[in-house]
């Protein structure tokens, strides 16, 4: 993490301030002072600050039970953010690792953790992505087979990974796909000539939304949780 950062975490100093007080010598790591903002500041390192020594906050995992009628921003827009939602210090510096629609309630993982939500959210890491589905039609007999195979979106070059498809009831699915195209659940039944009329995501990789959570209510993530990421 970068010196100037990891203050900014640490304190209350916005970065420019932080990056002052690094520049007038204020700052010293293992006794030694370092005037450069950038550098890069481990976690066996000792920084002192106001007469002080640093302690190193660790990242923050959260699973949140997302409401209908709330977006999946920063900021609020014509719908409040799923942000306002959560009472945590620095709240601004969490962000959301995959979003869902405004129609869609279910599991919103939240972090602080560039890397770690990169690994949610990257195609390449192929992490599932579980949904229970209300249909508006009876699904297809042939509907399992297609999902499996791969369906073709409309204007997309390529068909989308393989899924999962489970049969619950003529009207009720669970579907597990590995991505996260816009709007794709929805594309990919109406697809099938059907459409949905509700959507709950349930499960990311290994982390299944705890049934204690009300909507709108969120926890922390344990360490084994966070860790099957």
């Amino acid at each position: 993490m970068r010196l100037d950062k990891f203050i900014c975490q640490s304190t209350n100093l916005t970065r420019t301030l932080a990056k002052r007080e690094i520049a007038r010598s204020n700052v010293k790591i293992d006794g030694e002072v370092v005037r450069k903002a950038d550098y890069k500041v481990t976690a066996d390192m000792d920084v002192w600050f106001g007469g002080r020594s640093l302690s190193q906050r660790p990242p923050r995992y959260i699973m949140m039970h997302k409401p209908l009628d709330v977006i999946c921003s920063t900021v609020d827009e014509e719908h409040p953010s799923v942000m306002n939602l959560i009472e945590a210090d620095k709240r601004e510096e969490l962000h959301i690792a995959g979003r869902l629609d405004v129609d869609t309630t279910g599991l919103v993982l939240i972090t602080d953790d560039g890397k770690w939500s990169h690994r949610v959210t990257s195609p390449k890491r192929a992490c599932n992505k579980r949904y229970r589905v209300q249909l508006a039609e009876a699904i297809a007999p042939t509907a399992v087979a297609d999902f499996a195979a791969g369906i073709h979106l409309r204007s997309e070059d390529k068909p989308c990974l393989p899924a999962k498809l489970e049969i619950l009831s003529e009207q009720e699915v669970l579907l597990t796909i590995q991505e996260g195209k816009y709007h794709q659940v929805k594309r990919m039944f109406a697809s099938q000539g059907n459409s949905v009329v509700g959507l709950h995501r349930e499960q990311i990789g290994d982390i299944v939304l705890d049934p204690a959570l009300e909507l709108g209510e969120w926890r922390y993530l344990t360490d084994k949780e966070a860790a099957s990421i």
